[in-house]
């Protein structure tokens, strides 16, 4: 698209190939993403996987325990608010995309199934 632009942006016709370009990428990455199909923990540990991230990375990056880290990667723990925050900034993901119910496996827990409930920890 940088070319299209260079070579003269403000014709109409550069225009209308840049938003026909643009539409068949949210196209082509909607048909495409599995983003929408993990729940906030796969996606994590998928996340994790693809940036040979261990969970004591996560630790640093969180600024949180090493307990809290192992209670979230086995669905013990919710996500809170912050730690959204903190993993959409750090992996460059929308927010909506930790922030969705899921079960937790922890019976404590167990009525609250998901991050937004998580929040008042």
């Amino acid at each position: 698209m940088a070319n299209l632009l260079e070579k003269g942006g403000n014709s109409n016709n550069v225009q209308d190939e840049i938003e026909l370009l643009s539409l068949l990428i949210e196209k082509w990455d909607a048909e495409h993403s599995t983003l929408n199909e993990l729940d906030p923990v796969e996606l994590l540990h998928s996340l994790m996987h693809d940036k040979k991230m261990k969970a004591k990375d996560l630790v640093e990056i969180l600024g949180v325990s090493k307990g809290l880290v192992s209670d979230i990667l086995n669905y013990k723990k919710g996500l809170s608010k912050e730690i959204i925050r903190v993993l959409s900034a750090h992996f460059k993901v929308s927010q909506e995309a930790f922030n969705r119910p899921y079960k937790l496996t922890n019976p404590a827990s167990a009525h609250l199934r998901n991050a937004g409930a998580m929040t008042k920890a």
